[in-house]
């Protein structure tokens, strides 16, 4: 049975029941009005204004030079398409890690000037004062744990996390309090699928995969990867559903060769 097959907005309590119900969750990144308008009419139940923005459309190496004020102009673009989808901004790095204070602020902001619904932060007990503040506003909160982009040049690598049985502790640990300080939902990235199931029952929140195998309550890709449009990322959890690099790329080169030709425009495509 779909809990939210006749829901009209996607809410935080629509997941919770969704995962009681073991109706897996969708999410996919959205960064612009037109892509976040076709990902809420296609029924994708959250769309998340990642930090991937720093890569995918500013070309960045990592996530870490996009700023507060560029993630509230992804969002506030990606709400305005927004009829029924549940919308999670992530808070940029350098925005909540050390200083509470700075991240009530920084959700707040994100939440009036953008008018989103919920924001995310990268991290366990060490950012829990900044999750505790933030929920403290009212502010609903995702958290993610696993490999954390935002602190790649601490771990120098993109590889699985929590292979050792010490760090997947600390994971359970972490993700236990995330639950406890009041999260609604929890990112796992690139842990092994056995851990990533054993937290996914252990916890009552939805537990939300992306290379975390198919034992969680739902799953998120990156719809520039997903979409084909990015090429040199290809790990292994990656599913391609098309190929819009080559599609996009084989229009434009039809569009140059009807303008050098003078084909277009014709007749018909004039005043």
């Amino acid at each position: 049975m779909s809990v939210h097959k006749d829901i009209k907005r996607v809410t935080t309590h629509v997941l919770q029941e969704m995962k009681r119900n073991n109706e897996k969750i969708s999410m996919l990144t959205a960064y612009d009005y037109s892509i976040a308008k076709i990902v809420d009419e296609a029924g994708i139940d959250v769309v998340l204004v990642g930090d991937s923005a720093s890569n995918v459309m500013a070309g960045h190496e990592t996530t870490l030079p996009i700023t507060l004020d560029q993630m509230i102009y992804h969002a506030s673009s990606v709400i305005r398409a927004i009829n029924r989808s549940l919308v999670v901004v992530d808070l940029p790095f350098g925005n909540y890690q050390g200083d509470s204070r700075e991240a009530l602020r920084s959700a707040i902001r994100i939440m009036k000037e953008a008018e989103a619904h919920s924001v995310k932060l990268e991290g366990g007990k060490e950012v829990i004062e900044s999750i505790e503040r933030i929920l403290s506003a009212g502010i609903p909160v995702m958290g993610h744990l696993g490999l954390t982009p935002q602190s790649i040049y601490m771990f120098g690598t993109y590889t699985v996390r929590a292979r050792e049985e010490e760090e997947a502790n600390v994971l359970i640990e972490d993700a236990l309090l995330l639950q406890e300080a009041g999260c609604f939902a929890l990112i796992l990235e690139k842990v092994p699928a056995k851990l990533a199931s054993t937290v996914a029952k252990k916890l009552e929140i939805p537990v939300i995969g992306i290379g975390a195998g198919g034992g969680v309550d739902g799953q998120v890709l990156v719809l520039h990867d997903m979409l084909g449009i990015t090429q040199e990322f290809s790990p292994r959890f990656l599913r391609r559903y098309h190929n819009l690099h080559k599609e996009i790329l084989k229009a434009c080169s039809n569009f140059k060769k009807d303008v050098k030709s003078q084909d277009f425009p014709n007749e018909k495509e004039q005043y």
